[in-house]
C-alpha cells in the first residue's frame, strides 16, 4: 500500500507479537517509521499489562530517532495523546464534549477509555537514543471487565477503519511533534492538553501499586506532573500513577 506524499514510512504485518517490541528491535534502523499489525499476539500496556489485540483495531508503533533530550522524552506521552485526540476528531467529527484526555495520555470517549499509549526507549551507540510510541486504538472492539471502563469507535457510533485512522494519526503526530520541538515547545503542548483535560478540577483517586492518594486534580505543572490537592489541603505532585474518578465524580 503506497503512503501519501510526505507520510511517514510504514512497515506492515498481518500478525506479530508486539509492534513496540518490533520497533525496539529495529531501533538502529531508519526512523521515523511506523510498525503496524492487523493483530498482536503479545501486546502489552503500561507496567507490562497484557493488551487485548483483536483484529479490527489499530495497533501501531512509531519509531523516533533522537526526538529530544532524554530528560524531556516523558513529555512525549502528552504529544501522543494530543495527536490521537486530533486524529479521532478528524476522522469522526465527534462532538468535543464527548471526547477528552485523562492524565497523562488516555483518550476518553463518554468517559470510557478508547486507547492505550505506551512509550519505550532504547540507548543506541554514540550517545543516540530511540523512542517508540505504541498506540492500541479500539476501532471495532474493546475489552470488558477492565479496571477503567473501555469503549471503541464503533460502539461510540463512529465505525472507523484502522488504515484511515493511521493516516490521520500520522499527520497529527507530525504536527504535534513539530509543536513540541524536542521539548522547547512543551509549554504549548501542555496548554493544549489542559484545554482537553478530563477530570481537571474534580475529585480523583490516583493508584500507585498498593498505595493510593485522593484529592482534587488541581493543575498540571510545567513538567507535566499532576498537582493533587488532598483533603488536608496539602498539594501532592504526582509523576506517575493510574487515575480514577472518585465516588460521585465524573472523569
Amino acid at each position: 500500500m503506497a503512503e501519501p506524499p510526505g507520510a511517514t514510512p510504514v512497515v506492515r504485518f498481518d500478525s506479530i507479537g508486539s509492534t513496540n517490541a518490533e520497533a525496539l528491535a529495529r531501533a538502529s534502523g531508519p526512523a521515523p517509521r511506523w510498525f503496524v499489525a492487523e493483530r498482536q499476539t503479545g501486546g502489552r500496556g503500561r507496567r507490562g499489562r497484557p493488551w487485548t489485540s483483536e483484529s479490527g483495531n489499530l495497533y501501531a508503533s512509531l519509531l523516533l530517532a533522537d526526538p529530544g533530550p532524554a530528560a524531556r522524552q516523558a513529555e512525549l506521552c502528552f504529544v501522543a495523546a494530543l495527536a490521537l485526540y486530533d486524529a479521532v476528531r478528524a476522522v469522526t467529527g465527534i462532538d468535543p464534549l464527548r471526547i477528552g484526555l485523562k492524565w497523562p495520555n488516555d483518550v476518553l470517549i463518554d468517559g470510557a477509555k478508547l486507547a492505550g499509549i505506551l512509550l519505550e526507549g532504547a540507548a543506541l551507540p554514540g550517545g543516540h537514543t530511540a523512542t517508540v510510541i505504541g498506540f492500541g486504538v479500539n476501532c471495532a472492539h474493546h475489552p470488558a471487565d477492565t479496571p477503567y471502563p473501555c469503549t471503541d469507535l464503533t460502539a461510540a457510533g463512529y465505525p472507523t477503519d484502522p488504515p484511515g485512522l493511521l493516516a490521520a494519526l500520522d499527520a497529527a503526530m507530525r504536527a504535534r511533534l513539530a509543536e513540541w520541538a524536542g521539548g522547547e515547545g512543551f509549554a504549548r503542548t501542555r496548554d493544549a492538553w489542559v484545554l482537553r483535560a478530563a477530570g481537571l478540577g474534580k475529585p480523583v483517586t490516583v493508584r500507585f501499586g498498593e498505595r493510593q492518594s485522593e484529592g482534587v486534580f488541581e493543575a498540571l505543572d510545567f513538567s507535566g506532573a499532576m498537582v493533587l490537592r488532598r483533603p488536608d489541603g496539602v498539594r501532592e505532585t504526582i509523576s506517575a500513577g493510574d487515575v480514577f474518578p472518585s465516588a460521585g465524580a465524573q472523569a
